[in-house]
């Protein structure tokens, strides 16, 4: 068994190594020195005090209640703000309100800063938060996908100029989290109102440390200097471009002919010649993104506890994470990351024991040979990899697994929600919250969207008891329990929580990559 899996990821790793080859867009014999770096000059001469990032895509629309696409974040944090800010650190703290409490259970007040103005001049003010939530909650936030997340709030009462009262229908303890996402930045009402929604999606305002000044659509977005900016000294950057790439290829090229400082998204197969050049740096991130194999808990034999677990120890995830992921990714014992408030650090993943998952799968009465269909989306090459290699540890103990690859759009948003994605399908999760809520009443709440068969009573009477306080004490241990629910119950197969790679020129000082995509650029300079 072990001559056949070092086989398998023999071919995998070359495999990899023809993509990276393919990717460089320059031979292996390129010239290097001794210490493995390329001898090769700064190709960025004349760029001032500007820098150029290469992304996958952009949203088509600016507007902060259309939208949920982490391409929007990307870019859109620079331009926008909210009441409640997350550092690069992920830590909460105060945004465009200086301080908030909660006055009684349905009464959370914000106290609002001075001296802030939006781009265009508007003030910002309590008027302008009231109409950012009034829009948010009201017909046209109702059409968009970030309605949902805000729906606890009943209104916004104004209480003076720079004071604010939030009602709330009911408790959320994600709320203030939520509120240092991107659904519930602050927009500028006379804008909006005198503009109208059509031209805001394409030319956003808002007060962060850029403003937009020109967007081609699929093309690229220029941001520029905010010289009102409420942060003193800051940005510390007059002007940056972001360049829509989306080959990887690509966008290495034109990292390493200079025409872009930053390449966003690099794959696992490029990083040896990121690292190899002279004036590259390569960053690596740790994110809240979090892939599985989840089961259809409806379809047999997946309707048995004991085969969900015989899977989970069948597959061998360090030695995935170790030979296709190339070390990027980390072992999760529950569906989410390491980041999530939530998580259990006393749970540790099920160990790699073939042994035993033969054992399980005998006692739940499962025939050698039973065939498993398996869904994955078609444009992830990556995870491809990853399939075959859970098809030989599959194979190891008896099982036949059939791997049937999808468009990624289908598989979300018909195949899963319709219990059509076979017996086992790829399932990404981003906790964007970071904060385990998120990703469980979702994934395992009975009747959720993504969640089509799996139900159980107590999960359903944790997810109850964590949402009804606001007592963060209380609700990790409510987390705790619900973790090792789910940690016995395997309603999925976790294989790892994704590491992000950047790639950047060394001209550029003070770039920290973002856990969740949003980039901070306002202390970034260049030398």
């Amino acid at each position: 068994m072990k001559k056949k899996l070092s086989v398998l990821f023999a071919l995998l790793l070359s495999f990899t190594l023809v993509l990276s080859a393919c990717s460089s867009g320059k031979s292996e014999k390129s010239n290097a020195s001794s210490s493995g770096k390329s001898k090769e000059e700064n190709p960025v001469k004349d760029r001032g005090n500007e820098i150029v990032i290469g992304v996958t895509s952009e949203p088509q629309n600016w507007d902060p209640i259309d939208t949920f696409l982490l391409d929007w974040s990307t870019v859109a944090t620079s331009v926008f703000e909210g009441l409640v800010d997350r550092t690069l650190d992920l830590k909460l703290q105060p945004g465009l309100a200086e301080s908030w409490e909660y006055l009684d259970d349905s009464t959370l007040q914000f106290k609002l800063r001075k001296g802030v103005q939006f781009h265009d001049g508007e003030p910002f003010n309590a008027e302008a938060v009231k109409f950012t939530f009034d829009r948010l909650l009201g017909p046209e936030g109702q059409k968009g996908p970030q309605y949902a997340n805000y729906n606890s709030i009943d209104h916004v009462e104004i209480v003076d100029e720079y004071t604010v009262n939030f009602k709330l229908k009911s408790k959320d303890p994600v709320l203030l989290t939520k509120l240092a996402g991107y659904g519930a930045v602050i927009v500028p009402p006379k804008y909006v109102q005198e503009k109208g929604d059509e031209f805001f999606n394409n030319n956003p305002v808002g007060t962060g440390p850029f403003k937009m000044t020109g967007y081609k659509r699929d093309q690229e977005i220029v941001l520029e200097k905010n010289p009102n900016y409420w942060k003193q000294g800051l940005p510390k950057l007059d002007k940056v471009t972001f360049k829509v790439i989306p080959e990887s290829s690509t966008r290495l090229a034109e990292l390493q002919t200079g025409k872009i400082d930053i390449m966003k998204r690099v794959e696992v197969a490029q990083a040896k010649t990121v690292k190899e050049s002279s004036f590259l740096e390569l960053k690596d991130v740790g994110t809240p993104t979090v892939y599985s194999m989840r089961f259809d808990t409806a379809k047999k034999p997946f309707d048995n506890k004991q085969v969900r677990q015989a899977i989970n120890y069948a597959v061998d995830k360090d030695a995935i994470i170790k030979d296709i992921l190339s070390g990027y990714g980390k072992s999760i014992s529950t569906y989410q990351s390491e980041l999530s408030f939530g998580n259990n650090p006393d749970l540790k993943p099920y160990k790699y024991d073939p042994e035993k998952a033969k054992k399980l799968l005998k006692e739940a009465g499962v025939k050698e040979g039973t065939q498993i269909d398996l869904f994955i989306p078609g444009n992830d090459a990556t995870f491809k990899e990853i399939a075959q290699a859970v098809s030989f540890y599959l194979e190891e103990v008896g099982l036949k697994l059939n791997i049937n690859s999808v468009d990624g759009t289908t598989l979300i948003s018909d195949l899963i929600p319709n219990g059509k994605a076979g017996h086992m399908y790829r399932q990404g999760w981003g906790g964007w919250t970071l904060d385990f809520d998120n990703t469980a009443y979702l994934m395992y709440s009975e009747g959720q969207k993504w969640n089509p068969s799996f139900k159980d009573a107590k999960v359903e009477e944790l997810l109850a008891a964590e949402r009804s306080t606001v007592d963060q004490k209380e609700r990790e241990k409510i987390f705790k329990e619900l973790t090792e629910v789910l940690y016995d119950l395997a309603p999925e197969l976790n294989l790892y929580q994704a590491v992000d790679l950047y790639a950047v020129n060394k001209r550029v000082q003070n770039f920290q990559p973002p856990h969740e995509d949003r980039m901070r650029l306002e202390e970034v300079s260049v030398k």
